[in-house]
C-alpha cells in the first residue's frame, strides 16, 4: 500500500503490483493484521504521517 499525498484526509491506496510512486508499506493480506496494525497504530508510523488515515480501500480489497 502507499499513501495517496492529493487526498485529505490522508488515505492509503491498495497497490497491488508495487509500482506506484510513494512512500509505501507491506501487510499480510489476513484480517486479523489489519486489525492489529491498526491497534498499534502501525499505518502512520511506517508511512511518516500526523494523524489519522482512512483505511476503507484497504479494508473492502481485503474483504472486510
Amino acid at each position: 500500500m502507499v499513501l495517496d499525498p492529493a487526498a485529505a484526509p490522508a488515505r492509503i491506496v491498495v497497490d497491488v503490483r508495487a509500482c506506484l510512486p510513494g512512500r509505501g508499506a507491506w501487510i499480510h493480506s489476513r484480517p486479523e493484521c489489519l486489525e492489529l496494525a491498526e491497534r498499534r497504530r502501525a499505518f502512520p508510523r511506517a508511512l511518516r504521517v500526523g494523524g489519522p488515515l482512512d483505511l476503507a480501500r484497504l479494508r473492502e480489497h481485503l474483504g472486510r
